[in-house]
């Protein structure tokens, strides 16, 4: 047996073990997530130590001088610009906070254009001149940091050799304390920029938006007679999917090793076809992790609140509750870590990718989106009567119009290699965006269109049938898990982010295309009403009109993923971008370059070093994967099948010598698919030669030569190596099979 062949072996053992002496109890035993930050952590009420990792508003309170205090929360709630004298108050505060819980390092934590976290620790210590040492924090040390950015992707922004960047305190995201086995580290959110004040990660982008979408949605409410001291901004709520497998099977796997999908795996007797895994019982072992997430996150304030079984088997969701667009997405990136931090605690891997497993559902993070403050409330709740509620219908037309005009530079927020494998499938929103209202929205919006406002279709009652339930309040439309953009009550849906990236880019394209449609129906409005407030009413429904006879196409509240819609988007001209490298070309447009300059978010440089930088990520990842698959095909996959084939050739000879009847079709049937799955590694090694590369011109020739060459020959590869593992005898199979990954938990 090979080596890898025990490996397998191995992993299946170790995991079996693991089942027979009680999984459940032995991970529950796991120990702590580093040292003791929280006398309470013991404790089973999560109100004890709820965010006692967190420098937040009530640890200011208690640390900081009330004038002090005041001031931060006027910089952090109305955007005023942070005050020198105020940051060396606050540091000082911090470094004391954080010492007092054991930190000895801090660390400007930014996002950078490869999507993951970033973060560069110094110590608090610094010798006193005199054999000991002091603790030193300053104002300056807190509000900016320099880093070396010359490794860190940048689009041609700069040139090498320019590496300066900057970090930048965002006053917006609390610190926090991030316990690890070795000790614990202060944790400062900031954005990241170049020497000349460049973006250069996915933080900034999202506050400038979210700057320009206040500005606008404020116009509008003035329009209304409404004002309001805080500005708008908008929430985000992230539902995280992940799957969760032994990582025994990891270590056995070169795939899920580097690639964190499986590039190979013939389809198991069993997938989702049953529909038993979706909301079924937890395994007691997944649920023994879920919780040690959940107390991890608490203590880091993250306000977690839902788990449960998805629809594919060992795939799992995690979901906070809503918080503002900068503050969600952090504590996204901060779950993505503890996720995978605590699975290795509890011998699993947690794969984030978006397609880990051929034939079954990939993973997706729908973010629900909404606007609004704590004085005026969620700017997208209908109320009881829509058809009445003007100040809800303009928003809600700015949305339409937003994303009719937008659905490209959309579709390009969430463009990567591994989503183009979940996108487009009976699993996921199609690519097209389209936008799902539901039927009394739209009933309402027809009606105004027609000119004939009568009253909004009354919300209907479900009757249960048994006597001792009451009747229950039927929602005015239904989900539709099929819509890649859909309206669900009081906020909008959008569920094509993949499950590893930030949703700091979509939510950038979402407060840039509203702020721009915002911009649009207060000018309209101002327009029509000549300053006579009176005709606001006349105004609205000339708006509502105009926005129905030019957007409308892009509402559809039917089926997504059938043919007939395809057609249909056709017809309508809405755009259709099946892969990443087409959709990011939207990037580069007028149409985008305008609405990011116009509204101060990305300038034109920001905008083509983006594009080059996630082409660039395409092309690395496809060609890194068809690597990985040719190597795994010569070296594990092949030799597993000329054993087998060598093995049934020796029966079928020492059958016939011994004159016994021998049947050889096992034998043609294996070597025929040997011989293929040579021919298919020949085809995937012409078109990876480097000779084919230096041919093409740029990295968007480079992008489609993967799309329509590299791709597909990496496809017909696993087909007869997936044909091989179907046939081959399963102790020689080298790779943990998806049964195995998939069953054994």
């Amino acid at each position: 047996m090979s080596a890898r062949n025990v490996n397998r072996s191995n992993a299946v053992l170790t995991i079996s073990r693991r089942r027979r002496e009680g999984g459940a109890e032995a991970t529950l035993s796991c120990p702590p997530a580093g040292n003791e930050t929280c006398p309470e952590r013991q404790k089973n009420d999560p109100t004890t130590f709820y965010g006692c990792n967190v420098f937040d508003d009530k640890a200011m309170r208690r640390h900081l001088p009330r004038s002090v205090y005041r001031s931060l929360r006027k910089t952090m709630d109305q955007g005023e610009r942070l005050d020198p004298a105020v940051a060396d108050v606050v540091a000082s505060a911090m470094k004391d906070w954080a010492m007092e819980r054991g930190a000895t390092h801090y660390t400007h934590v930014f996002y950078p254009l490869t999507g993951l976290t970033a973060e560069k620790h110094d110590g608090f210590l610094v010798p006193d001149g005199m054999g000991g040492a002091l603790a030193e924090f300053s104002g300056n040390m807190l509000a900016k940091g320099e880093a070396d950015g010359s490794s860190l992707p940048s689009g041609g922004l700069r040139s090498t050799f320019e590496a300066r960047g900057y970090t930048a305190w965002d006053v917006t995201s609390p610190a926090y304390l991030m316990e690890n086995a070795g000790g614990i580290v202060l944790c400062i959110p900031t954005v990241f920029l170049s020497w000349t004040g460049l973006a250069l990660d996915k933080k900034t982008p999202l506050l400038r938006s979210g700057q320009a979408l206040s500005r606008q949605a404020l116009r509008v409410l003035r329009l209304f007679g409404v004002e309001s001291s805080l500005p708008v901004v908008s929430n985000g709520g992230l539902e995280q999917e992940y799957f969760l497998i032994d990582d025994q099977f990891v270590s056995a796997r070169p795939d899920l090793l580097v690639a964190g999908r499986t590039l190979f795996g013939a389809r198991p007797a069993k997938g989702q076809e049953f529909e038993d895994q979706y909301y079924g019982v937890i395994p007691s072992r997944v649920l023994a992790f879920m919780m040690d997430v959940e107390n991890a996150l608490f203590r880091l304030g993250v306000p977690v609140r839902t788990r449960h079984n998805e629809a594919a088997p060992s795939q799992y969701e995690i979901a906070p509750m809503f918080e503002t667009a900068n503050l969600a997405t952090d504590h996204n990136q901060l779950i993505m870590t503890v996720l995978r931090k605590t699975a290795r605690r509890h011998g699993l891997a947690c794969l984030l990718h978006e397609k880990p497993f051929a034939g079954i559902n990939g993973s997706g993070k729908h973010l629900n989106y909404s606007i609004g403050n704590a004085e005026l409330g969620n700017l997208f709740d209908p109320g009881e009567t829509p058809h009445e509620n003007a100040q809800f219908l303009v928003f809600l037309c700015a949305v339409i119009r937003a994303l009719h005009k937008h659905a490209g530079f959309l579709r390009a927020s969430v463009a990567t290699a591994s989503n183009d494998l979940r996108l487009g499938a009976h699993e996921a929103p199609p690519a097209i965006m389209s936008l799902f209202l539901g039927d009394q929205l739209t009933d309402v919006l027809e009606q105004f269109r027609a000119g004939k406002v009568k009253s909004a279709r009354k919300k209907r009652m479900m009757n249960v049938g048994v006597d001792t339930l009451p009747p229950l309040p039927a929602d005015p439309g239904d989900r539709n898990r099929t819509s890649p953009f859909a309206f669900v009550g009081n906020r909008f849906e959008f569920r094509a982010v993949g499950s590893a990236m930030s949703a700091a880019g979509a939510l950038v394209v979402l407060n840039a295309m509203l702020a721009e449609s915002l911009d649009f129906a207060a000018s309209f409005l101002e327009r029509h009403m000549g300053g006579d407030s009176s005709k606001l009413g006349q105004a609205v429904q000339r708006l509502i009109e105009e926005v129905m006879e030019e957007h409308s196409a892009v509402i559809f509240n039917g089926d997504g993923y059938s043919e007939i819609w395809h057609r249909e988007a056709e017809r309508r001209g809405l755009p259709d971008y099946p892969a990443t490298p087409d959709a990011l070309t939207v990037l580069t447009s007028p149409e985008v370059t305008d609405l990011c300059g116009r509204y101060g978010i990305f300038t034109k440089a920001e905008l083509k070093a983006r594009q080059d930088i996630y082409l660039e990520q395409y092309v690395k990842s496809v060609r890194t994967e068809a690597n990985l698959a040719v190597h795994m095909a010569r070296t594990m996959i092949y030799p597993a099948a000329c054993r087998y084939r060598k093995e049934l050739a020796d029966s079928v000879a020492a059958s016939r010598a011994l004159e016994v009847p021998a049947d050889s079709s096992a034998l043609r049937e294996v070597a025929a698919r040997t011989a293929q799955l040579e021919e298919a590694v020949r085809g995937l090694q012409a078109r990876m030669k480097e000779s084919v590369w230096a041919d093409l011109p740029g990295v968007l020739e480079q992008a489609r030569h993967c799309l329509h060459e590299v791709l597909p020959a990496m496809r017909e590869l696993r087909k007869w190596a997936d044909a091989l593992e179907e046939v081959v005898a399963d102790d020689l199979w080298p790779l943990p099979s998806y049964q195995e990954m998939l069953f054994m938990k």
